[in-house]
């Protein structure tokens, strides 16, 4: 099925939750020839730590889209405030509107409908009401989602976890959290290609699928 798609979109409540969710995958629609398009919501400048330009994650998201190969004029990034994205729901909508409008995507990201973090629970919901009819597959952030289920898997290569790692260390506003670590996102991708016998894989949840 992603084999088949040439234009594809993800949407991220954050800097960072695309790379977190699906970094190897990008690399591999990428390095397969396809079209990446990533939207960052909230550069979350109210929970920069000190010392760093509040518009840190700007720069940071910039460098790491490109570490994965997406082009700057394919990145798009929002300004909406840190954990309030559902005051402005309908905005939003709007956006995403506006940006189905411009072109036909094949296949959307969007994280998991079982993501618990009030931001990331927006952008699933309006990105389901906005790409509809579009084929949308939820990624996984382990620490936000009570359940998840492991419905649809990409195979990938040590190459592309390798790259999800470099594209992730770009984030040095974000210091040493545990899922930035080499060793979390390898176990995970290796975790994942075991259970649909691969050396790594990244897995997420048929939301919408048109064949």
């Amino acid at each position: 099925m992603i084999g088949n798609c040439k234009n594809v979109l993800v949407l991220a409540p954050h800097t960072d939750d695309g790379e977190l969710g699906l970094g190897g995958t990008i690399n591999k629609l990428i390095t397969e020839g396809k079209r990446v398009t990533y939207v960052a919501f909230s550069t979350a400048e109210e929970s920069v730590p000190p010392g760093f330009p509040k518009d840190i994650l700007k720069t940071e998201v910039r460098n790491a889209t490109a570490k994965l190969g997406i082009k700057s004029e394919n990145l798009i990034i929002y300004s909406y405030q840190v954990r309030k994205l559902n005051y402005v729901r309908q905005e939003i909508l709007e956006e995403l509107i506006k940006i189905r409008k411009r072109e036909k995507y094949d296949l959307v990201f969007i994280p998991s409908l079982h993501d618990i973090h009030q931001d990331h629970t927006t952008i699933a919901q309006e990105g389901v009401r906005a790409f509809k009819n579009t084929t949308i597959l939820g990624y996984e952030l382990i620490w936000n989602n009570l359940s998840f289920d492991t419905q649809c898997f990409v195979r990938l290569q040590e190459d592309d976890i390798k790259a999800k790692i470099m594209a992730l260390k770009e984030y040095h506003s974000q210091g040493k959290r545990d899922y930035l670590s080499d060793e979390f996102i390898y176990s995970l991708a290796k975790t994942r290609g075991v259970q649909v016998g691969s050396e790594y894989a990244e897995a997420f949840e048929v939301i919408r699928l048109f064949l």
